[in-house]
C-alpha cells in the first residue's frame, strides 16, 4: 500500500509523498498526473516529494498536475514545512529545504507545541536577470514591459517564471483566455506564471495566478511574492503587504530578500494501492 497526505496552504492544494520511508521507484510524474486528477485520483495542484538532501536538512520535489517538476513553491513548502515536523521527522523550528530554487530557510510558529501554526520563508532575492527568469526578448527588450496582445507584463523570477500584469479589476479578467496566452508566449522558452494584480491600496495589493502547467489556482506562493516585488517597484506600494488571493491571505514583506508568510493545513491522509 502506497501511504499519503492531503494538505492545503490557503486554497493551494497538494499530496504529499514521503519518500524517506515509501522509497517510491516508479515516474514521479505519472504519479502526479494520477493523484491530481479531480475525478479519478486524489485531486490537487501537485505533488510534493519529500526527500533527504546532502546540502540542507530536507530536500523537496514538487511536481505540477500536468507533471512536470517546477523549481519551487510558496505555498508548498509551507506544507512541506509542517509536514516534517507534525510528522516528527525533525524537531527543528529553524530549518533548510533544499529546492531546485535553491536552498530555503523556514521557521515555524508552534500552537501547543507540536502544531504548526504558521511558516515563515526566506524566499531569497527576486532576480530580473533574463537568464535566470527565463524570458528571450525575440523582438527586441522594451524596459515597460512585454507586450502580449493588450496586456503588458513584467518578467521576474523567484526561483521560478512569472509575468506581471496590472489590471483594475482582478474579478472581471478573462483568465482562462489570457492566462495561457501569457504563459505560452514566444518569449518565455520555459512557459512562465502568470499574476493579475489589482492595486487597492499602498499596503494592500489582489491578485489572482495563472500557474504554469496546472491552470488557475486558489493561491500561488510565488505568484504572490512576484506580485508583490512588481508592485513596489511599478507602483510605489509599501515593503510589508498583504496580499489578497482567492484562497485568502498572504503576509509578504520584501527588502532585497522576499520573506512569506502564512499557514498550512493538512486536509487528510490515505492509503491507496499502486
Amino acid at each position: 500500500m502506497f501511504y499519503f497526505s492531503k494538505m492545503q496552504a490557503i486554497g493551494n492544494d497538494f499530496v504529499i509523498i514521503d519518500d524517506i520511508k515509501n522509497n517510491f521507484e516508479y515516474s514521479f510524474k505519472l504519479l502526479a498526473e494520477f493523484f491530481c486528477d479531480r475525478h479519478y485520483g486524489v485531486g490537487a495542484d501537485g505533488i510534493i516529494v519529500v526527500d533527504t538532501s546532502d546540502v540542507a536538512d530536507f530536500k523537496m520535489r514538487i511536481f505540477n498536475s500536468d507533471g512536470s517538476e517546477a523549481e519551487m513553491c510558496g505555498n508548498g513548502i509551507r506544507c512541506f514545512a509542517k509536514y516534517v515536523y507534525e510528522k516528527k521527522l525533525t524537531d527543528k523550528e529553524i530549518f533548510q529545504i533544499e529546492t531546485l530554487a535553491g536552498i530555503k530557510e523556514v521557521k515555524l510558529t508552534l500552537e501547543n507545541e507540536r502544531i504548526v501554526s504558521m511558516v515563515e520563508v526566506d524566499m531569497g532575492e527576486p532576480s530580473f536577470d533574463d537568464e535566470k527568469i527565463p524570458v528571450i526578448y525575440l523582438d527586441g527588450r522594451d524596459e515597460k514591459g512585454i507586450k502580449v496582445e493588450e496586456n503588458e507584463v513584467y518578467p521576474i523570477s523567484m526561483g521560478n517564471p512569472h509575468a506581471v500584469c496590472f489590471v483594475d479589476d482582478v474579478d472581471k479578467v478573462e483568465i482562462e483566455k489570457i492566462g495561457p496566452m501569457i504563459e505560452d508566449y514566444k518569449y518565455f522558452p520555459n512557459k512562465t506564471n502568470v499574476e493579475f494584480v489589482q492595486i487597492i491600496d499602498k499596503k494592500h495589493i489582489k491578485v489572482r495566478v495563472w500557474e504554469r502547467g496546472v491552470g488557475e489556482t486558489l493561491a500561488c506562493g510565488t505568484g504572490a511574492c512576484a506580485a508583490m516585488v512588481i508592485s513596489h517597484i511599478k507602483k510605489s506600494t509599501e515593503s510589508e503587504i498583504t496580499v489578497d488571493l482567492p484562497g485568502g491571505k498572504l503576509e509578504i514583506t520584501y527588502n532585497k530578500k522576499v520573506i512569506l508568510k502564512g499557514s498550512a493545513e493538512f486536509v487528510f491522509e490515505g492509503e491507496i494501492e499502486i
